[in-house]
């Protein structure tokens, strides 16, 4: 079976084009013109030399902590079941997206090829999630040295996204036992103040819902990928948005209970005595609960915090879907305007 893009037709705005590869791969197919917004530019950058560890938290400070803790008071001002604020950003590409929680930052970029489906599944397509962590995001992560929370991380994002069946595989099929999509989520990690788990599982959600497939035409053993100058790209379908809410407990309060907080810093995740991982969707259906060890919890508050999880990512799914649309809404702007620009110089 071959593969063949279409040509790009020329014209004179070839400077706002994205060609698609020859190759079968697709990687955050664009729009004609940029967003009109403007957006950061972020360098990824490797180091090779050995960086310090992060300092460990003094007595004192610890002690400050959790003594705020009991009396429902944190450092940064928040209550104990608050989140930090969140803020997403767009790329010019669909499927890139940064997002950053508090001073927690982490970049999620999806991208697309063309492959052979499995044997046992022929009519599914295949996504994987990839995490990179490195000392550009906290002097404790070394490249090519995975941590114990790098494990953790894949893990339940394995658990909450592809598990759940979040994505529709079947969807990804192009011709039955022969081609199919093959998803990647790459994700970056840029800077790590607690609570990377929610903050990973945010980005990966919002990059799959703004992700654009080009639209194909088979015929016979020939596979035309058309480019997204020519055929408006498709979005995935995504049957729901698993968010996970992680929670960290440390200590008792006045009453005896179990401290629980929400959207851990790394100073307070440092103090923890364990945690807690609840996936949720904004219809309120559970689609994991992961304990890592550490202290005893009564299922009381295990349903408690499942509860609260519930509420909280209704307020997210809904940032989510507000961030979309208004993205989407700027990308229209910008092709109009492309579109308007283009007419002018030909009545010239």
């Amino acid at each position: 079976m071959r593969l063949k893009p279409l040509p790009h037709p020329s014209t004179n705005h070839h400077r706002h084009h994205h060609r698609t590869p020859s190759s079968s791969r697709i990687t955050n197919p664009s729009r004609p013109s940029p967003n009109p917004r403007s957006r950061e530019t972020v360098q990824l950058v490797h180091y090779s030399a050995t960086m310090p560890k992060e300092p460990e938290i003094s007595l004192a400070e610890k002690t400050f902590v959790l003594e705020a803790l009991k009396q429902n008071l944190r450092v940064d001002g928040r209550g104990i079941h608050s989140f930090r604020e969140i803020e997403l950003s767009f790329g010019d590409d669909y499927g890139f997206v940064d997002v950053r929680l508090g001073k927690t930052r982490v970049l999620a970029r999806i991208s697309a090829e063309i492959v052979k489906p499995r044997s046992d599944r022929p009519f599914e397509g295949t996504f994987t999630i990839s995490t990179e962590m490195g000392p550009m995001a906290s002097p404790s992560f070394e490249v090519g040295r995975p941590t114990d929370l790098d494990h953790t991380l894949s893990r339940l994002l394995e658990k909450s996204i592809r598990r759940s069946t979040a994505l529709d595989l079947e969807s990804l099929c192009i011709v039955t036992g022969q081609r199919v999509w093959s998803l990647r989520a790459d994700l970056h990690f840029l800077s790590h103040d607690g609570n990377l788990i929610d903050t990973a599982c945010i980005a990966t959600i919002t990059a799959l819902a703004h992700f654009r497939l080009p639209v194909i035409t088979v015929s016979g053993e020939d596979i035309t990928i058309h480019p997204v100058t020519e055929r408006v790209p498709v979005p995935l379908s995504l049957l729901h948005w698993p968010i996970c809410v992680t929670f960290s407990f440390l200590g008792e309060d006045e009453d005896g209970e179990v401290v629980c907080v929400l959207d851990a810093t790394a100073q307070e995740e440092a103090l923890r005595e364990g945690d807690m991982t609840v996936t949720v969707n904004k219809n309120g259906e559970v689609c994991q609960i992961s304990k890592s060890g550490g202290v005893a919890v009564e299922a009381e508050t295990l349903m408690k915090c499942a509860r609260m999880a519930a509420e909280k990512v209704k307020g997210i799914d809904k940032l989510i879907a507000t961030a979309l649309r208004d993205d989407e809404v700027a990308r229209n702007k910008g092709n109009l305007d492309w579109l308007k620009e283009g007419k002018s110089e030909n009545e010239r």
